[in-house]
């Protein structure tokens, strides 16, 4: 299964970069992630807990990155064994372009599933594996931008654009200004 696709992110190319590389954030952004350590160096160590379709599952497996031209692009691949449910594996080829608007972020992602889990056929694979990448990709997209003024309850965001800050805040400035 092949999946390519693209979105804008509002942020700074730098930021977008230094937020694929935390363990942190790729946690939070992972449907069914429970756990996730490691470091971009010697890969990330994940336990995710899905259902596919009439199948549910707790993967245990690791994701590595290589390829790295910081801060423009990376490959992530990972594989992860679900015991009797079978196994996922695949890669994503990741590029972040500079433009007006923030960091367009660009991704190639396949996906390869065995077991019982390919027994379920390959629409029901096909609908899933694309839902989790649209899952993980637009989490990734709302933990670096931050909260929107829409997410806010009126009047609230008007209180701290006095220090210039204002209320929306990514992941790096809400993980550094603690």
């Amino acid at each position: 299964m092949k999946l390519s696709d693209s979105r804008v992110i509002a942020a700074p190319r730098d930021e977008v970069w230094a937020a694929l590389l935390s363990a942190d954030v790729l946690k939070d952004c992972v449907p069914g992630c429970q756990e996730m350590t490691g470091s971009p160096e010697d890969g990330f160590e994940a336990v995710v807990v899905q259902k596919v379709g009439p199948v549910k599952a707790t993967f245990k497996g690791g994701v590595t990155l290589s390829d790295m031209v910081e801060p423009e692009s990376l490959h992530l691949s990972g594989e992860g064994k679900g015991g009797a449910a079978g196994f996922a594996k695949g890669g994503a080829d990741v590029k972040l372009e500079e433009v007006p608007e923030g960091t367009k972020l660009i991704y190639d992602v396949e996906a390869k599933v065995g077991g019982k889990l390919a027994q379920l056929g390959s629409r029901i694979i096909d609908g899933f594996a694309k839902k989790m990448a649209d899952q993980f990709f637009e989490r990734f997209q709302q933990t670096v931008e931050g909260p929107g003024e829409e997410d806010s309850a009126d009047g609230e965001a008007e209180t701290d654009e006095a220090d210039g800050e204002g209320e929306k805040k990514g992941w790096l400035k809400r993980t550094f200004s603690s």
